[in-house]
């Protein structure tokens, strides 16, 4: 039952954010009175908490995926940016920025795991993409790994970049080309180019 109460409240809260979605919209949309939910989660902070990290979970295990591959570096950025957006419904409701306005405890714990995976990731890549000449040798590793960070944190910010204006997935596609011709070689520029054509 705790399983199908997370799976639910993830689709929930990427669907119509943290804060719209009540203890009592999960129980009636799973079928199940509302005492069962505090039975396996206290209060909604503890769900929140819980989801959050079941989300972070289920996204990083497909990256690991994704990364097990060893494929092109290049074509890796592209293949784990589909998969990131296609498992967080493209944020049109903000669940990002919402977490960070109302649980901002628990979106600190979050960001803090989001580093660590994304540091690990990046400087993986980055060292692959050096070895096999798409991107240059001169590369600041730790620089551009938490650049890389801050922009990814900083695309989510809504005040910046308005929903009205910018859909999550065309930030992350200006970010990604953005980040990869900083650091590509001509032969990785070509790979981007080509890539960039069939997407």
């Amino acid at each position: 039952m705790r399983e199908k109460i997370l799976r639910t409240a993830a689709d929930m809260f990427l669907n119509y954010g943290f804060k719209s979605v009540t203890m009592d919209d999960i129980a009636e949309k799973i079928g199940i009175s509302k005492k069962t939910i505090y039975a396996n989660f206290t209060t909604k902070n503890k769900l929140i908490h819980a989801t959050s990290n079941y989300i972070f979970d289920k996204i990083y295990g497909g990256i690991e995926k994704i990364r097990d591959k060893e494929q092109n570096p290049i074509v890796e950025n592209f293949e784990i940016k589909r998969f990131v957006m296609s498992h967080l419904k493209d944020e049109k409701t903000t669940p990002h920025y919402q977490l960070q306005k109302y649980y901002p405890n628990i979106f600190n714990s979050l960001k803090n795991r989001q580093f660590e995976l994304l540091q690990d990731c990046v400087v993986s890549n980055l060292n692959r993409g050096m070895e096999t000449g798409y991107y240059r040798k001169d590369l600041p590793l730790a620089f551009i790994s938490r650049i890389h960070f801050i922009g990814m944190m900083g695309i989510k910010d809504k005040e910046l970049f308005p929903v009205k204006e910018y859909s999550q997935t065309q930030l992350m596609e200006y970010f990604l080309e953005y980040h990869l011709r900083a650091i590509c070689t001509n032969k990785g520029l070509k790979t981007l180019e080509e890539i960039i054509k069939n997407e």
